[in-house]
């Protein structure tokens, strides 16, 4: 039996966390220097985990390994098996032709990539969070970004910063239903928390999106209509996760943020204005610059005019995604694909926390029926099918579709076992007392912590589990309201999903970008850390008489 110490380094909560986040270190500053391939990057990450498990955290070798196979196993299922089948539907889209249809009828809603930036990767990125997320996401928007015209190494950005404000709420709101479970406070409690947190940050995002695709010329063109979807995006989100069910809040905002989107593009004035624009020619310095920022900002003006049930047919596999999704988040239906969840208490682990309780990290669920890749694989069936793609082309796009993302399989592998190694051994939870120890700026530190959560392994809904409890015991030690604290988890968490690994390693493989994970890392990071600024101060003014109204 392996037991879990916080303090290794003499007892001292600073250094201990400072060796603990060794292994954070040394992947993001490889990353960032874009020397190593992300999955050399992530294996090095590991070993640093393995070695101070072993020789700093006394975890026998054994059960550090152990550990590692673990996450392993949980980086290829379900994580992967999320990725696999995401892009395979995407493959046969794109070899029955339809995938073109897409990008035609995307232009015609929008020829405006700034705007078409917003209404895939935000609003559509943010029902597919609803439905599936763990990745689902990421893989889809940007190959659909890329469809309608943009550069992969865009399409891959976008798509991270734009798959934040739904975060927390993804899944069918596992992320919360995780807080409350191991909390004990109420899911409602909590989703309305997060409520007046989340949409802040839903208001900013388009804006942002706008700003990464054509720059200040961007905001200045197209400020209002990404605002409106932005703030609507919010209220709905604000609305639904205080008064409605909790589960439907990021579909309820996505698709009301959707409409009123595609509705702007329909006012008369800004069909003139598009119209204007198109009679204008091309701008010298049109296309994409050295540092790949994007210029011209319009598909084209020649459109094609696809038989009514070719764009059917087009947009069917995602129909698919969300109409399998759906059905089964049915009560019936979900009972019935429970029957496919074995809970399996992994080989060679017997791992307790400092305070003698056993760890969950070390039970590895094989959900093989409800799980995201599962569903995705039937909507895959329903799409080949839809599309006319026979069952040897099916089964050869999938063949190939493993072989292109080997390598992206051995980044997501590694990172897992990492995340694995460092929780299970101790080092996420040194990381995590550190920080609530620091009573005096706890409201400051809260999201960081949740930040740190999801960049390590992957899920808000992970950081949520490591650090919910965390969260409520230092804020009653500090005085402070524990569900606010508890909900800044999440909503901090919601930031470190641009910058994990798991994902950036999930995108680069998407937008067929590997080994470009660092440069990803490089364009998002900022943003990242931006963002989580502006909430850290947000939550420190919710924590004081300033914003204090704002909390239910």
């Amino acid at each position: 039996m392996y037991e879990q110490v916080l303090n290794p380094v003499g007892g001292s909560a600073l250094w201990s966390s400072l060796v603990a986040a060794l292994p954070l270190l040394a992947v993001f500053v490889l990353l960032g220097s874009g020397r190593l391939r992300a999955h050399w990057t992530a294996l090095a990450g590991l070993a640093v985990a393995v070695v101070l498990a072993v020789l700093v955290y006394d975890m026998p070798a054994g059960q550090a390994l152990s550990a590692a196979l673990e996450g392993a196993a949980f980086g290829l299922f379900p994580i992967m098996w999320i990725v696999v089948n995401a892009l395979w539907i995407y493959r046969m889209t794109v070899d029955s032709g339809h995938f073109d249809v897409l990008r035609r009828s995307f232009g015609k809603v929008s020829d405006d990539q700034r705007l078409q930036a917003v209404v895939i990767a935000f609003c559509f990125g943010a029902l597919l969070e609803a439905l599936a997320g763990f990745g689902t996401p990421v893989a889809v928007t940007s190959v659909m970004l890329i469809a309608v015209g943009f550069t992969p190494l865009r399409a891959a950005v976008v798509a991270l910063v734009a798959n934040t404000a739904p975060v927390a709420y993804g899944a069918i709101a596992i992320p919360v239903i995780t807080l409350s479970n191991v909390t004990g406070y109420p899911v409602r409690e909590l989703g309305a928390t997060i409520g007046r947190q989340t949409p802040v940050l839903a208001v900013i995002v388009p804006l942002v999106l706008v700003y990464l695709v054509d720059g200040r010329r961007g905001l200045r063109e197209t400020w209002q209509p990404a605002l409106l979807g932005g703030v609507v995006f919010g209220i709905a989100q604000f609305t639904c996760a205080s008064y409605g069910p909790v589960e439907l809040t990021d579909i309820v905002a996505a698709l009301a943020s959707a409409a009123v989107l595609v509705g702007w593009t329909r006012l008369p004035r800004v069909r003139r204005a598009r119209e204007v624009a198109a009679e204008e020619p091309p701008d010298a310095n049109g296309g994409t610059d050295t540092a790949g920022t994007l210029t011209t900002v319009r598909t084209g003006t020649q459109v094609t005019d696809d038989d009514p049930a070719e764009v059917v047919r087009a947009y069917a596999p995602y129909a698919a995604i969300i109409a399998v999704f759906s059905v089964a988040q049915i009560p019936a239906v979900k009972e019935l694909l429970a029957k496919g969840v074995h809970a399996v208490t992994w080989p060679g682990l017997h791992v307790v926390s400092s305070a003698g309780k056993p760890v969950s990290f070390s039970t590895y669920n094989f959900n093989w029926l409800p799980a995201g890749g599962t569903l995705l694989l039937l909507a895959g069936v329903i799409s080949a099918i839809v599309l006319g793609t026979g069952a040897g082309r099916a089964v050869r796009a999938y063949g190939a579709n493993l072989r292109q993302l080997a390598p992206a399989v051995a980044t997501v592998v590694c990172v897992l076992g990492l995340a694995y190694v460092m929780n299970l051994s101790g080092q996420t939870a040194t990381i995590g007392h550190a920080l609530a120890s620091a009573t005096a700026i706890l409201a400051v530190l809260s999201p960081v912590l949740g930040w740190i959560g999801t960049a390590i392994t992957g899920s808000d809904t992970s950081s949520n589990a490591l650090f919910g409890t965390l969260q409520v015991t230092a804020a009653k030690d500090a005085g402070l309201s524990p569900t606010l604290l508890a909900a800044a988890n999440s909503s901090g968490g919601v930031l470190g999903k641009m910058v994990s690994p798991q994902n950036l390693a999930i995108v680069a493989a998407a937008a067929h970008l590997h080994g470009q994970e660092g440069t990803i890392f490089r364009r998002v990071v900022g943003y990242s850390v931006g963002l989580l600024a502006l909430l850290c101060l947000l939550v420190w003014l919710q924590s004081t008489a300033a914003l204090s109204w704002m909390l239910p």
